[in-house]
């Protein structure tokens, strides 16, 4: 019976040490995707509650940096799944635009500013296109409590329910006649800082990601 030639390793008692240290790395940058994710939200809330705009020194970055790790990273689920991989360069800037057309009109309408729409086009390019619709849905879920609340302890949420209903209405006027027959705000105000929506539904959705994979929508 031949022997082995001495130093040489049996690949069924001894598996490839390589493949075993990358999953392991993998795994193990799994906490700073996430702390990366929740820096650059934090840095956005942060600015929003105390100028009301999110800098492009914030969004930028973010998304060039989502972008960058899931085109250098081995494919995988996602950068926030258990065993985090890139979801390519496609799926990434998919979600980018995704994120920014979701909340267009509302910036159209002058209902929120250029900074939370690109805050989460840059979210849609850490989750991919496959989970920003679900990650949006939760964000307009969490932006309209944040405003209840904040009409609440202002003494305005009578007029912020006035405000949504001439909104509801201008927009369907418009879409019916094709031209607007109730008048859209001047300007919008300003008041609320939306980046604490996105940044509680995109928290909450890495975190879910991590546990279950994919979000529930």
């Amino acid at each position: 019976m031949p022997l082995a030639p001495t130093g040489a390793a049996d690949p069924e008692r001894f598996p490839s040490r390589s493949g075993f240290f990358f999953a392991e790395s993998t795994v193990s940058a799994l906490p700073l995707l996430l702390l990366l994710l929740l820096a650059l939200l934090a840095a956005a809330v942060w600015h929003d509650v105390r100028a009301r705009r999110i800098p492009n020194a914030v969004v930028f970055p973010g998304a060039l940096a989502a972008l960058a790790l899931h085109t250098l990273l081995p494919a995988g689920a996602g950068l926030f799944a258990a065993q985090p991989g890139g979801l390519g360069l496609l799926s990434s800037l998919g979600g980018l635009a995704i994120g920014l057309a979701v909340l267009l009109p509302l910036y159209a309408l002058r209902l929120m500013g250029a900074g939370d729409v690109k805050l989460l086009a840059m979210v849609g390019a850490f989750v991919g296109a496959g989970q920003i619709l679900a990650v949006s849905l939760f964000t307009l879920a969490a932006g309209g409590v944040l405003a209840l609340v904040f009409a609440a302890c202002q003494g305005q949420l009578k007029p912020l329910l006035a405000n949504a209903w001439r909104m509801l209405a201008f927009t369907g006027m418009t879409a019916l006649s094709g031209r607007p027959l109730v008048a859209a705000p001047a300007a919008a105000s300003g008041r609320l800082p939306y980046a604490i929506a996105i940044a509680a539904a995109t928290t909450c959705s890495a975190f879910w990601l991590r546990t279950h994979g994919s979000l529930p929508l």
